[in-house]
């Protein structure tokens, strides 16, 4: 009797696995779940389109956004649920690889690229492309006001005037209070202090905390549109503790045999977006609620691509 249960659950495992899903036939760009990376991934998805286009068969990608984090979307690479996204070199190096930050003062961004190029292809499999041109970095934000009455221009020169500012508040993503790079190191590299623990909370909700002033100062990033919109101030990493966050298009290496037209897509958008056009791409739809296809559109029609 045994031996027939056993019998009959290999069988049934068996058809459980011939039924399991084939992987898609389509390009599947993915991204995580903020509003840059969702412009980022819909610029992938154009740009292959454009190509596939041009090239005589015409190729819907299909988007898999708001992917939440990066260990998500590494996931869902690895398994080949996305055949590509968008990340950033220093989120690879610490977050994903799990690789030791570089001295401070040695974290340029060649030798990160270098490094995680090696790591990705002799783990996973997969190309980490050339740079798409900006880096998009923490950034530590204050109000514009604050900034200005204060005179501060530079971490340190917060680290300067925080114990006389009656106490300031800090708020921070979930992902930057555990991070390698992100919190821990960043207080012991400039000796930061603030009133209280760090407030956590969701990415989108920074800004609207430090406008409203339940918070002083945010870790946000560099590219994000609010920082524009409503006047704020980032403050320069004068002791270069943050390693270089250069934003590149992650890429299966099998993907790019069955579908080589990724790699002409990629190869037309290497270097060529700026921090002020991300950050305005940001702010279109973030702040001004158009639509992501058509802010991409309009982005690349500039390019000319």
């Amino acid at each position: 009797m045994k031996r027939v249960l056993l019998l009959g659950f290999a069988s049934l495992l068996v058809s459980f696995i011939g039924c399991a899903p084939p992987r898609s036939s389509r390009v599947v760009i993915g991204a995580k779940n903020f509003t840059e990376q969702v412009v980022l991934g819909e610029l992938l998805a154009q740009e292959i389109e454009a190509v596939s286009e041009a090239a005589g068969h015409p190729e819907r990608v299909e988007r898999r956004f708001y992917l939440a984090g990066s260990y998500i979307c590494q996931q869902a690479l690895v398994s080949g649920r996305i055949d590509g996204y968008v990340e950033y070199t220093g989120t690879a190096l610490t977050a994903i690889l799990k690789q030791p930050l570089p001295p401070v003062g040695h974290r340029d961004a060649a030798s990160v690229r270098a490094t995680i190029t090696r790591f990705y292809a002799q783990r996973y499999g997969v190309k980490v492309e050339a740079p798409l041109g900006f880096e998009d970095t923490f950034a530590m934000v204050v109000r514009g006001a604050d900034a200005r009455h204060l005179g501060i221009k530079a971490i340190s020169d917060a680290v300067r005037v925080a114990p006389t500012a009656a106490g300031w508040r800090l708020g921070v993503g979930y992902e930057f209070q555990s991070r390698p790079d992100g919190l821990v190191g960043l207080e012991a590299t400039y000796g930061l202090k603030f009133a209280g623990d760090p407030r956590t909370m969701d990415l989108g909700l920074l800004y609207r905390a430090l406008s409203g002033g339940q918070v002083d100062m945010v870790a946000g990033n560099s590219t994000d549109g609010p920082i524009r919109a409503l006047g704020f101030v980032v403050l320069e990493d004068d002791r270069h503790y943050f390693p270089p966050y250069e934003a590149v298009p992650l890429v299966r290496e099998d993907s790019l045999k069955l579908h080589p037209g990724i790699q002409v897509a990629m190869d037309r958008l290497a270097g060529k977006v700026s921090a002020d056009e991300v950050r305005a791409m940001n702010d279109a739809v973030d702040g001004q609620h158009k639509d992501v296809g058509d802010v991409v559109r309009t982005f690349r029609k500039g390019k000319g691509l």
